[in-house]
């Protein structure tokens, strides 16, 4: 009965990913805000690893990963090393240290949508030598941009989450 409650959380997780895959490489680039597209997947992916812990969160923040490569054509691995990173890094922290709620999720999600961010910004720092005050107050810009939309997301992931524990042994 658990490997079934599990098989079902990770393909409900799945299709949460991909939704919000669907909402940050489809239709958001269309409603940009000061031409910024806000990050919706790291979003996703620290709150699926903040509500379903290190396992979970792994196998999420790789799938984010590459689908968050795909959506900014960066290049190929960047996002899903950072995104997998970050559902074993907070999935652990969950299991282990900090309690899982609307706070946890919010600080956790600020610190992965700058670290994004910079992910972001290094490219065009290093190579097209952008100046760093315009790269800083677009990546700022961005993270509150993405922010405001970590609300909604919370909702769907919270309604997910722990599924598995609550399936009788």
């Amino acid at each position: 009965m658990k490997k079934r409650a599990l098989l079902i959380t990770i393909l409900l997780h799945a299709l949460l990913l991909i939704v919000v895959y669907v909402f940050q490489g489809v239709i958001f680039p269309f409603l940009r805000l000061g031409g910024l597209v806000p990050l919706l997947l790291p979003i996703a992916c620290t709150g699926i690893a903040l509500y379903e812990g290190r396992d979970i969160g792994g196998i999420a923040g790789l799938f984010a990963g590459i689908l968050c490569d795909v959506s900014f054509n960066q290049p190929v691995g960047v996002f899903t090393v950072l995104l997998t990173i970050t559902g074993l890094i907070v999935g652990t922290l969950a299991d282990t240290v900090v309690l899982r709620g609307f706070v946890t999720y919010y600080l956790s999600c600020a610190a992965v949508l700058a670290i994004s961010a910079f992910v972001q910004m290094f490219p065009l720092l290093m190579y097209d030598r952008l100046p760093l005050q315009l790269l800083i107050g677009t990546a700022i810009q961005q993270t509150i941009y993405s922010l405001f939309l970590a609300l909604p997301v919370w909702f769907f992931i919270q309604a997910l989450g722990r599924r598995v524990d609550r399936v009788p042994s």
